[in-house]
């Protein structure tokens, strides 16, 4: 039962690992000016793996149980005690893991600093078109509107 468990372990470390090269390439993607058109994509692959991921750790908390452990952090630790193959891979998970999130918060900042520029420059279109600025950049039918009208 522990070698199902190890491989298990496996499978969650590449898919995390999957996901945190996801994540670099959503970061490139967000700091580029096409970032449009491979975000949808980006976004697909992610929820694929992130349920994945969710499958893994149901299977998981199913064999620590079928090993008479509780489920979660304390199964896996319990379950790692005594056995090197275990412990080893549940390091490099726990590794993975805390890289993934350091790279998925960063990819989150991006995200809300492109939202705020975009809302600022709509604030800005919209604060303009109202006649709230200086001039009219465009008028309701998308042309710039005569001068001296």
């Amino acid at each position: 039962m522990k070698d199902a468990l190890l491989a298990t372990l496996i499978d969650e470390h590449a898919t995390v690992e999957a996901f945190a090269s996801l994540l670099a390439y959503e970061e490139k993607a967000l700091a580029s000016n096409d970032a449009l058109a491979s975000l949808p994509s980006i976004v697909e692959q992610k929820t694929e793996l992130t349920q994945r991921l969710a499958q893994l750790e149901k299977v998981r908390d199913a064999q620590l149980t079928g090993l008479g452990l509780p489920r979660g952090r304390k199964g896996i630790e319990m379950a790692c005690a005594g056995d090197a193959r275990l412990s080893g891979q549940w390091a490099l998970l726990k590794g993975s893991t805390d890289r993934a999130r350091r790279a998925n918060l960063l990819v989150g900042m991006m995200v809300n600093t492109r939202m705020e520029h975009n809302r600022r420059a709509l604030a800005i279109l919209r604060s303009e078109s109202r006649g709230g600025g200086n001039s009219m950049l465009y008028g309701p039918d998308g042309r710039l509107p005569a001068f001296g009208a």
